[in-house]
C-alpha cells in the first residue's frame, strides 16, 4: 500500500511540476520560441486546426518565428490567426512563409509578466502541498484501519515530506530560470 502510494504521489507532483513549466513556456519572453504559437488555430476549410497541423514552425532567427504553410493559399489564414490570438504579434507574409517577428518587452510589462510567473508558481506549490496532505491522510486512515503500523506510517510520512520538498525545489528553479529569462534584455 504505501509504495503505490508513494508512486501515485510522486507522479501527480512530476504532473504539477510539467504544468507549471508548460504555463511558463506560453509567457513570452523577448526571444522567440516556437511553442508560442502552439494554441494558435487556424481555419483549415471550415474546420479549426493547431497550427503545427497545418504548417512548420522553425525559428529563423532569436526575435523572428517563421511558419511555412503546407499549402500555400493557407498563409493568409495563418497570419490572421496569430493577428487575431492573444499574444499581441504582428506577422507578416513574405513569399510563401509567415514570418512572426518577436517584440521587444517594455519594464513595466517585464515586472508584470514576473508576477504573473510567481503566482503561477505559487499555484504549483499549493498543489503540492495539497498532495502531500491527501498523501499524508491517506497513511493516518491506514493507521486507523490498522493496515500499517504507526512507525511505517512516519516512515512514509518522512518520505513523502522529502518528495515534496525536492519538488518544490524543482518548482523555484524553474521560476528563477524565468525570471532570469523575462529579466534578460
Amino acid at each position: 500500500m504505501i509504495p503505490e502510494l508513494k508512486k501515485t504521489t510522486e507522479q501527480k507532483m512530476q504532473k504539477s511540476l510539467e504544468a507549471l513549466k508548460n504555463d511558463l513556456g506560453k509567457v513570452r519572453t523577448g526571444r522567440a520560441h516556437a511553442g508560442i504559437l502552439d494554441h494558435v488555430q487556424v481555419d483549415y476549410y471550415g474546420s479549426m486546426m493547431p497550427i503545427n497541423q497545418v504548417a512548420n514552425i522553425n525559428l529563423i532567427d532569436a526575435r523572428t518565428i517563421g511558419v511555412t504553410p503546407w499549402e500555400k493559399k493557407l498563409a493568409p489564414a495563418i497570419e490572421k490567426a496569430i493577428r487575431d490570438s492573444d499574444l499581441g504579434l504582428n506577422p507578416s507574409t513574405v513569399g510563401d512563409t509567415v514570418r512572426v517577428p518577436m517584440p521587444a518587452l517594455t519594464e513595466e510589462r517585464r515586472k508584470d509578466l514576473i508576477k504573473v510567473v510567481r503566482g503561477e508558481a505559487e499555484n504549483a506549490r499549493v498543489a503540492v502541498r495539497n498532495l502531500r496532505r491527501d498523501a499524508n491522510h491517506a497513511l493516518k486512515e491506514a493507521v486507523k484501519a490498522k493496515t500499517i503500523s504507526e512507525d511505517d506510517e512516519r516512515r512514509a510520512q518522512e518520505d513523502v515530506q522529502k518528495l515534496t520538498d525536492r519538488t518544490i525545489a524543482e518548482i523555484d528553479k524553474a521560476l528563477a530560470q524565468k525570471e532570469s529569462d523575462l529579466m534578460a534584455v
